[in-house]
């Protein structure tokens, strides 16, 4: 029986010219994978750095400003703040300075009355001697109320101008423009037969180039 030999030899030339092809479209694709896998590695170390100096910058200004108010915004170079600061600051402690005084003067009078100490009523205040002693009473609670509010919004006060340099720490670095951006496009690597969505970030430093990130 003779057997052709002919389409067996056909076959094996077609395997041989196929295989460097596939071989080399292999090397293609992992060559690809890792350039974007070291694209993504080297803008997640840069904004990893970023972050980094971000927070450094942020903290120095939140421990400026804890220390004493306003040096942190000073520090953030926001001088315009000042004012603001310092008025959020001065309004409680003068309310402080007013509701201490009008305490201890009721607090006096008040004792004199329910102590009927006529030698030093000469000293109650005079706009409060006409005033009943359960109405001084009623009125050295509210003073003394009133102050410890007021050491509340002095607290309060305080805290929100740590927060407010805190916050301007973290954006120190960055610039607030149209520069940063959002793009989702279709993406087909090359050499590659799978596709996908590509999520691209873009945002930079003042006085640098953009840092793109792309997911």
């Amino acid at each position: 029986m003779k057997i052709n030999a002919l389409p067996f030899l056909i076959v094996l030339v077609s395997l041989l010219a196929i295989t460097p092809c596939v071989s080399q479209e292999k090397n293609n694709t992992q060559k690809t994978k890792s350039t974007l896998s070291d694209t993504i590695q080297q803008n997640t170390k840069k904004v990893e750095d970023t972050v980094k100096k971000v927070k450094s910058i942020a903290s120095k200004a939140a421990l400026r400003s804890a220390i004493l108010p306003g040096l942190g915004q000073i520090y953030n170079k926001k001088y315009w703040k000042l004012p603001l600061v310092y008025g959020a600051i001065a309004i409680p402690v003068s309310l402080f300075s007013y509701n201490k005084t009008w305490y201890d003067r009721t607090r006096f009078a008040y004792q004199v009355r329910s102590s009927q100490d006529t030698a030093n009523y000469a000293q109650i205040w005079r706009s409060l001697k006409p005033i009943s002693t359960e109405s001084l009473k009623r009125y050295r609670n509210e003073f003394r109320k009133s102050m410890d509010l007021s050491v509340l919004y002095f607290l309060l006060a305080w805290g929100l101008n740590v927060v407010d340099a805190t916050v301007d720490g973290h954006l120190r670095t960055f610039d607030i423009s149209d520069d940063l951006s959002m793009e989702v496009k279709p993406y087909v690597p090359p050499n590659l037969s799978s596709g996908g969505l590509t999520f691209k970030v873009g945002f930079r430093k003042k006085d640098e180039q953009p840092i793109s990130i792309r997911f």
